[in-house]
C-alpha cells in the first residue's frame, strides 16, 4: 500500500468520466423497460420474452462483477475500465441493428458485462482518484450519474421510441458511450493493481448471519420491486390503457420522485437501518397492491407511482448506506456482493414477472411484486434480530 495517498493529486476530471459512464450504463440497462413492446412487436416476441433482455443483461452483470477482479488480475484498472466501455459502444450498434432474438440477447449481455465490470471497479477506483477526504464527495458524484440515468432513461426511451422508433433509441446510446471512453482515456492515470488483498472478502463476509441475511433481504427487495418495473409499460398499456404519452409522463414522474427520494432519505437514516428498510419495502408493497386494485385509474395509478419510485430509489440509497456498515472492514467485497444479488433480484424479478405476465395477466405482476416486498420487510426485520444477537454476543 502507499502511503503518499493524501498527498498524491486529485484527479476529479475521472471521477467525473465514471460518473459520466455510470450514467450511460445504467441508461443503457433499463432502456428496453420503456420499449419493451415495440421491440416483441418488430422482432415477433411477447413482452415476456422481450423482457429477457433485462434477464440476460442483469445475470451477465451478476458474473462479471464476481469475476472482474480475479479475471483483470494484474492489468491496469484503466485499461479495465477502458475495455469494459468498449464493450458498452460495441453493444449499441448490435443490439440497434439486430435481426433477430439471438442478435438482441448478444448485444445485451455485452451491457451486463460492462455493468457488472464497471460497477464494482468503479468504487475503488474513485477512491484512488482522489484523497481520502475526498471520497465520500467522489462517489456521490458517481452515484448521481446513476440517479440522473435512473430518472431520464426510462420516459426517455419511450419518447425516442416513439419519435425514431426502438432501433434509433438504441442507437443513440452509442455517441454518449464514445463521449464516455474517450474522457475516461484522457483523464484517468494508470492504476496498477494493488497487491494486497483485503483480509475479510467475499467469503469472510457471507459466513457472518447478519450479513448473509442482509443480502438475502436486499435481493428479494430487488426482486419485487424489478418485477413490476420490468412489465410496467405493458401494464399500463394493458390495465390504464395508457397511451405513449402517458406512459413517457409516468415513467418520468417515477424518475422525478426518485430522485427527490434520493435527496430526502438521509433524514430517515438512523442506527437501526432494518426498521428502515423493513418500513419502506412494507410502504412499496402496500403501494404496489394498491396498483393492482386502482391500476385502472389514470390519476391514482400516477399518484402511485410517484410514491412507488420515492421509496424504491431511497430503499436502494438505504441499502448502500446498510454495505458500508455491515462490511466496513470490506467494502469494496461488500459493494462487489451487493450488485451480485442485485443482478440476481432483477434476474429474478424479470424472469417470474415474465412468467406471471404471458401466463396470467398483467395483473398478477403487482400482486406478485407485492407479496415479495412483503417477504423482503420480513427478512430484512430478522437480519436486525440476528444483528443484535451478535452484538450482544461479543464478550
Amino acid at each position: 500500500m502507499n502511503d503518499d495517498t493524501a498527498s498524491a493529486p486529485a484527479y476529479w476530471s475521472g471521477d467525473y468520466s465514471l460518473a459520466l459512464c455510470s450514467f450511460v450504463l445504467v441508461a443503457a440497462e433499463f432502456m428496453p423497460v420503456s420499449l419493451l413492446t415495440p421491440i416483441a412487436a418488430d422482432l415477433g416476441l411477447t413482452e415476456g420474452e422481450a423482457g429477457q433482455t433485462v434477464t440476460i443483461c442483469a445475470l451477465a452483470a451478476l458474473i462479471a462483477s464476481l469475476t472482474i477482479r480475479k479475471i483483470s488480475g494484474g492489468t491496469d484498472r484503466r485499461h479495465v475500465l477502458l475495455f469494459l466501455t468498449a464493450m458498452l459502444i460495441l453493444s449499441g450498434p448490435l443490439v440497434a441493428f439486430a435481426p433477430n432474438y439471438s442478435v438482441l440477447m448478444f448485444g445485451r449481455i455485452l451491457v451486463g458485462v460492462a455493468l457488472g465490470g464497471g460497477w464494482s471497479l468503479s468504487a475503488a477506483t474513485s477512491m484512488r482518484l482522489v484523497p481520502p477526504a475526498s471520497v465520500p464527495k467522489a462517489l456521490a458524484v458517481i452515484s448521481g450519474g446513476t440517479a440522473l440515468a435512473s430518472i431520464i432513461a426510462a420516459p426517455l426511451g419511450s419518447f425516442l421510441g416513439g419519435l425514431i422508433g426502438w432501433r434509433g433509441a438504441f442507437l443513440c446510446i452509442i455517441p454518449i458511450s464514445l463521449v464516455a471512453f474517450l474522457w475516461q482515456a484522457r483523464a484517468i492515470p494508470h492504476l496498477p493493481p494493488r497487491g494486497r488483498i483485503a483480509p475479510v472478502g467475499m467469503l469472510g463476509l457471507l459466513c457472518q448471519p447478519p450479513v448473509l441475511v442482509g443480502y438475502l433481504a436486499a435481493m428479494v427487495f430487488f426482486a419485487g420491486q424489478y418485477s413490476l418495473f420490468t412489465y410496467l409499460r405493458p401494464f399500463l398499456e394493458q390495465v390504464t390503457n395508457a397511451g405513449l404519452s402517458l406512459v413517457s409522463f409516468s415513467l418520468l414522474v417515477i424518475g422525478i420522485a426518485g430522485f427527490v427520494g434520493t435527496l430526502l432519505v438521509g433524514r430517515l437514516i438512523g442506527d437501526r437501518l432494518h426498521l428502515t428498510i423493513t418500513g419502506l419495502a412494507a410502504s412499496m408493497a402496500a403501494v404496489t397492491l394498491c396498483l393492482a386494485l386502482l391500476g385502472s385509474v389514470p390519476a391514482l395509478t400516477i399518484a402511485l407511482l410517484a410514491v412507488w419510485g420515492f421509496v424504491g430509489t431511497a430503499t436502494q440509497v438505504v441499502w448502500w448506506t446498510w454495505v458500508t456498515r455491515a462490511a466496513a472492514d470490506d467494502a469494496e467485497a461488500g459493494g462487489g456482493i451487493l450488485v451480485a444479488v442485485a443482478q440476481v433480484g432483477i434476474s429474478a424479478g424479470a424472469v417470474i414477472g415474465g412468467i406471471a405476465y404471458d401466463n396470467i395477466g398483467p395483473l398478477s405482476v403487482p400482486i406478485g411484486s407485492g407479496c415479495v416486498l412483503v417477504m423482503a420487510a420480513v427478512i430484512a426485520l430478522i437480519m436486525g434480530r440476528l444483528g443484535r444477537r451478535a452484538v450482544h454476543a461479543i464478550p
